[in-house]
């Protein structure tokens, strides 16, 4: 494994300490009953994906962070695959979080387009990927 692919695996591996907070937040917010999540459907149902995708996508990073040395890339590819596949995890949960940091937000704001931009990084960086490995 390359020096860089280490340095992002070992960046990756931290992020899962901000999903397991997360996670432990809103667990809080359930246990405690805390106005403005459970009784907003649309605050919930955005922060509950926020959470979900932020630790699928950083599996996903790392599940398929050893091919990018594999593949038949330059250099600057590599890196470009490396920072797409570490930007999806972060982009995506902010934009559902962000979207309704207020809890009487019933309405995701124009930070919900964080999320498109993720998904975008993650298409990118996996077609990126799946073209230069075959």
């Amino acid at each position: 494994m390359s020096e860089a692919t280490r340095t992002t695996a070992g960046v990756l591996l931290i992020t899962v300490v901000a999903v397991a907070y997360g996670g432990l937040t809103l667990l809080t917010h359930l246990a405690r009953r805390k106005a403005g999540y459970l009784d907003n459907p649309v605050r919930r149902g955005l922060w509950t994906a926020g959470h979900a995708h932020a630790g699928v996508l950083v599996l996903f990073a790392l599940a398929v962070l050893p091919y990018v040395d594999q593949a038949d890339a330059s250099d600057g590819t590599r890196t470009l695959i490396r920072s797409l596949l570490v930007a999806a995890p972060i982009l995506m949960p902010l934009g559902f979080f962000l979207s309704v940091v207020r809890p009487q937000d019933t309405r995701p704001n124009k930070l919900i387009w964080l999320t498109v931009a993720g998904g975008a990084c993650l298409v990118a960086g996996a077609l990126l990927l799946g073209v230069t490995l075959l």
